[in-house]
């Protein structure tokens, strides 16, 4: 890995980054590079409590019954007091949409299983399993670089 750093103040301020691999520290290092303030938490609520979620352990956000849920790592499911367009601007980039009701963290994501009538369900690390839509799939191999 190379580190180059040059200062000269009459020219316009430019980071470039050249990587293998777009991952979690390369997402934090865009994000503080651009001044974006996302949080790296967000509030959710079980039965009796509430727990902070780091984001990047949260498996996928979805809305059932007109509410929005995390579910994170161990499969519980924690209700957001947000709805799903508001969370998912507060999500980094590896979270993208797998339906018109869920986000899905690319980062736990075990597997991808197709269907003999073209339907396509993601399966996640938790065991939690949802289906993908024809368009979001489109977009989602569009992303990853699969052909």
């Amino acid at each position: 890995m190379k580190f180059h750093l040059r200062i000269d103040p009459m020219a316009e301020e430019e980071i470039r980054a050249t990587v293998h691999t777009r991952t979690e520290l390369i997402d934090r290092i865009e994000a503080l590079v651009l001044g974006e303030d996302r949080p790296e938490r967000i509030i959710g609520y079980g039965e009796d409590d509430w727990r902070e979620l780091r984001l990047r352990d949260i498996e996928c956000i979805l809305v059932q019954e007109d509410r929005t849920y995390a579910i994170d790592g161990q499969g519980e499911r924690f209700l957001l007091k947000a709805r799903l367009y508001e969370v998912e601007k507060l999500l980094p980039d590896c979270f993208f949409r797998i339906n018109k009701s869920a986000i899905a963290n690319r980062n736990r994501i075990e597997r991808f299983t197709a269907a003999f009538n073209g339907a396509v369900d993601v399966r996640f690390q938790c065991g939690y399993q949802d289906y993908v839509s024809r368009r979001c799939f489109r977009a989602i191999k569009e992303r990853m670089g699969i052909k």
